[in-house]
Formats: structure tokens, C-alpha cells, sequence
């Protein structure tokens, strides 16, 4: 089973390229494949998936995305799903970042990929580094006391 984590620093060149890191790269040929799905993610990122693992989003009947509130469901699958795209590694190893994304993760020079299992992360470094701050580092003493990893 496929999955990615780690954490990887790149500068989003003038044409608005990033590379992906070799070790995903290495988890996407054994797909055999030489795109990802990128989308908008939740909390001012971009997600990154393999295609294996969007394909089990849409298999799965997409019960991430059911909600009681059908209107809510609508409108969060036209997001998402509207602001999705294949991206095509090239030659090097990097991938084209779609104006609307950049603009929506507010994605600058320095960036960050971010591994988290089933899908990876874009975050512009700043970004990152306040949401680290203000949500990450006050969770973890609650998270200590519940979790036995």
C-alpha cells in the first residue's frame, strides 16, 4: 500500500513549477503513471494524490464527503472537484501549479511538501509555519495524553 509522508522544501520556479520529491515520484511509477491529482485542500493548501488514491476517493461512493446537510455536500464537491486537475510531471520531475490553486494556498517562492499518508500537501512556507503555531503546537500536549503511538 502506497503512502506518503515526510516533509520536503522547494522554491516554486517563475513558471510557477515545483518539484515533487524523488520518493514520491518513486510511489507514482509503480502506478505507472506520470501525473498526480492536485486539488484545493482544507486549511489554505493544495492536496496531492496519487491516482490510486483518487480513484479509491471516487470508489468509495465518496463517503468523505457525505454530509446531513446536502446543499453543503454540493457545494464542497463543486469545490473540490472543480478545482481539481491531472498534473503531468515533466522531464525534471516537477509539476505545473494552475493560477487558481496558486492563488487560493497563496503559494509564493518557498514551499513546502508535506507527506500525511494517503495524500500529500502544498503549503506556502509562511502559511505553513503560522498554522504550525496557532493549531499544530497546541494540539500536541492533547494529543500525548490520548494517543499511544
Amino acid at each position: 500500500m502506497s503512502s506518503l509522508y515526510g516533509e520536503y522544501e522547494y522554491v516554486i520556479d517563475a513558471k510557477s513549477r515545483v518539484f515533487i520529491p524523488s520518493r514520491f515520484r518513486d510511489e507514482l511509477h509503480k502506478e505507472d503513471k506520470n501525473y498526480l491529482m492536485l486539488s484545493v485542500g482544507l486549511d489554505g493548501c493544495l492536496y496531492i494524490f496519487l491516482p490510486s488514491k483518487w480513484e479509491e476517493l471516487l470508489a468509495g461512493n465518496m463517503q468523505v464527503f457525505k454530509s446531513e446537510n446536502k446543499e453543503e455536500e454540493r457545494a464542497f464537491k463543486r469545490f473540490f472537484f472543480g478545482n481539481a486537475c491531472e498534473a503531468e510531471l515533466d522531464d525534471q520531475g516537477r509539476i505545473l501549479i494552475p493560477h487558481n490553486q496558486k492563488i487560493y494556498a497563496s503559494l509564493k517562492k518557498d514551499v513546502l511538501i508535506r507527506g500525511v499518508g494517503n495524500k500529500a500537501e502544498i503549503w506556502d512556507a509562511q502559511v505553513w509555519s503560522k498554522y504550525k503555531k496557532d493549531v499544530i503546537e497546541p494540539s500536541l500536549g492533547k494529543f500525548g495524553k490520548i494517543l499511544d503511538i
